[in-house]
């Protein structure tokens, strides 16, 4: 598995150097933490900060939707692992406007405590307010009577999508969490992993898997999956992936929904785009309608082989937030 790196130790710090200053006009790094990277655009007085992080290997994500109408900072982990507290705060600090600062991050162990611990220090140490809001959309995770366990995995960006939104139109931090939280609570997403990835400072596989074979349910880090088998066509493994959504979430007639097919960092588009053509055949079929759809690489496992597909039900806020203009260096919607 080859790379194209120089020292494995070095490679965050790299490619944070390199992403700003690939994209000054966009976003800067903060001297007081390497990690720690926020807007480097005017934001207004009294706007709800919006702050989203998680470990490094899943580019765009994170960095890549610090931007305006998402997020204004990002605190930035090792390869799959949570960030620190410490640049979290840092970021905290800087972006806060006077109206809170909302951390949205993905449902795991390191992230809730990181994450957690960084919004009591702001609290007691700078009298900063924070509102939280987890990212729990892998259906795979965890069954629907513990959602509480599920993990996030690309629905994420929805939820990152939907809170910006929010905090640009001007909502107070109680409210941007709500939305932020009602996002969550209406996405649904399904993976499937068909070649490991390997990570800079090990060089083998995270996970083992047959030439033919692929694997439903795997997570973003490499975390098992659900059921192994023979690799399948793409109708069928998009047909797998629905029907398992549309068995999760009440999705009905009439309804309205945004699509996401994420590729997880080796999956050409043109893989990609097939997989999204029999999600559409498969709503149509059932009279849903969608609303606006998404295809490509938006939160990946470094050179991972597979996909997945979220589902977002919409209503008439969550519309409005999805439609919102977005301006990242790797996202934008007008």
């Amino acid at each position: 598995m080859k790379k194209l790196i120089n020292d494995p130790k070095n490679v965050v710090e790299e490619m944070i150097e390199g992403y700003v200053k690939a994209h000054p006009d966009y976003i800067k790094q903060l001297p007081e933490n390497n990690r720690a990277l926020v807007t480097n655009r005017k934001t207004k007085d009294g706007k709800v900060g919006i702050l989203i992080g998680g470990g490094s290997g899943h580019e765009p994500a994170f960095m890549g939707y610090v931007g305006d109408g998402m997020a204004d900072g990002v605190a930035v982990g090792n390869i799959f692992a949570s960030p620190s507290p410490d640049p979290i705060l840092e970021v905290t600090k800087v972006i806060d406007k006077g109206a809170g600062v909302v951390y949205l991050y993905g449902n795991y162990a390191g992230d809730v405590m990181n994450f957690g611990m960084a919004a009591e220090m702001a609290d007691i140490e700078e009298d900063i307010r924070v509102g939280m809001a987890l990212a729990s959309d892998d259906v795979a995770s965890a069954s629907k009577e513990e959602n509480e366990k599920r993990r996030g995995i690309a629905g994420e960006f929805f939820v990152y999508k939907a809170a910006g939104a929010a905090a640009d139109f001007g909502y107070e931090l109680e409210e941007v969490v709500r939305i932020a939280k009602k996002a969550n609570e209406n996405t649904r997403s399904m993976g499937v992993g068909l070649t490991p990835c390997s990570l800079p400072q090990t060089g083998k596989p995270s996970f083992e898997i047959g030439e033919n074979e692929m694997e439903i349910g795997l997570g973003h880090h490499g975390e098992p999956g659900i059921e192994k088998g023979p690799l399948q066509s793409a109708d069928r493994v998009a047909e797998r992936l629905v029907n398992d959504i549309l068995a999760d979430i009440e999705i009905n007639s009439g309804d309205k929904v945004a699509v996401l097919v994420n590729g997880l960092g080796s999956t050409p588009r043109m893989e990609l785009y097939i997989v999204f053509r029999r999600v559409e055949q498969i709503l149509s079929e059932r009279g849903v309608e969608i609303y606006r759809s998404y295809v490509g690489d938006y939160i990946t496992s470094l050179e991972m082989g597979g996909c997945s597909v979220t589902l977002m039900k919409l209503d008439e806020e969550l519309i409005k937030t999805i439609d919102h203009p977005v301006d990242c260096p790797m996202f934008v919607q007008r």
